[in-house]
């Protein structure tokens, strides 16, 4: 990467929020829509947390999860009746929804639902599939593949571009280091603002240690805080995480999510780091995110 090409970002649109204006988007609910009233619980909790907080939220669960371990593992609802459920969310409590794709034909019926459309991070240089996102998606927020640095998203947000989409949102996740595990390298945290977009930081996918248990993924859900702290601190735009009131009991990803009974405090300490961030450094980009020559 090149420290002199970095750009300061340009704000986008997500629902009726600003992301890259200065404030700290939410983007977080279950892993998976495992039953339309766990949904509606979830959701009716973080927008009650995030008003009270004057944070702004999108609800995020999957209507089915493509990329499970093992072919038995649950994978959700499919995609008619999982946006018929996320629909209802949207309407009812007034919430920005978001959800990922996986196939090309996916874009357009999920695009007409949700406020932002997810890429996950084993799609994140699939051409067509970004290519689409651009064509019919409101705004995009891409995952960073573990496999890939932060310049590989950059291309792959002009792709989405290309398309047409201009509201594209970067999220870092953590890269593979050895077998069956992730590290985050919070340089990318730095790097994928090059691109001049917002940085999102996912928390909990970040300590997934894929294929762990076997047939399924395991994680250590205890760090997950201590990264999310850490995010906030460099200066990202957004924190992505997956939460359930008991994560034990999840049907897809329990051991990275966060307790639904964690989210207030963690909330309260990352508002308050965010502030400091804010009211510290007031300066442009260009003196935040610039690593030396």
């Amino acid at each position: 990467m090149n420290p002199n090409s970095t750009l300061p970002r340009q704000p986008v649109q997500v629902g009726p929020y600003t992301v890259g204006d200065g404030s700290l988007l939410i983007i977080a609910g279950p892993c998976v829509i495992e039953s339309e009233s766990l949904c509606w619980d979830v959701a009716g909790h973080l927008k009650q947390i995030t008003q009270e907080l004057n944070l702004p939220f999108v609800f995020k669960a999957s209507f089915d999860k493509a990329n499970r371990t093992s072919h038995e593992s649950f994978r959700g609802p499919g995609l008619e009746k999982g946006l018929e459920i996320l629909t209802a969310i949207r309407s009812g409590l007034s919430v920005p929804i978001t959800t990922d794709v996986h196939e090309v034909e996916q874009v357009a019926p999920v695009a007409s639902v949700v406020d932002l459309i997810q890429i996950p991070a084993f799609l994140c240089r699939q051409t067509d599939l970004l290519l689409e996102a651009g064509r019919k998606a409101k705004a995009v927020n891409i995952k960073k593949g573990q496999f890939a640095d932060a310049g590989t998203l950059i291309h792959s947000a002009k792709k989405v571009q290309a398309g047409g989409c201009q509201n594209i949102l970067l999220t870092e996740r953590g890269t593979f280091f050895g077998y069956g595990d992730l590290v985050v390298d919070m340089r990318n945290l730095v790097w994928l603002r090059e691109g001049g977009f917002p940085v999102i930081f996912d928390g909990t996918h970040s300590v997934q240690q894929p294929g762990a248990r076997g047939s399924a993924s395991g994680g250590r859900r205890e760090l997950a805080p201590y990264l999310i702290r850490a995010a906030v601190a460099t200066g990202v735009d957004g924190i992505f995480m997956e939460v359930h009131p008991d994560p034990d009991r999840a049907l897809s990803d329990g051991p990275n999510m966060i307790p639904l009974s964690q989210v207030t405090p963690l909330l309260e300490t990352i508002k308050d780091i965010h502030s400091i961030v804010q009211t510290r450094h007031q300066v442009n980009d260009q003196q935040i995110f610039h690593a030396p020559p």
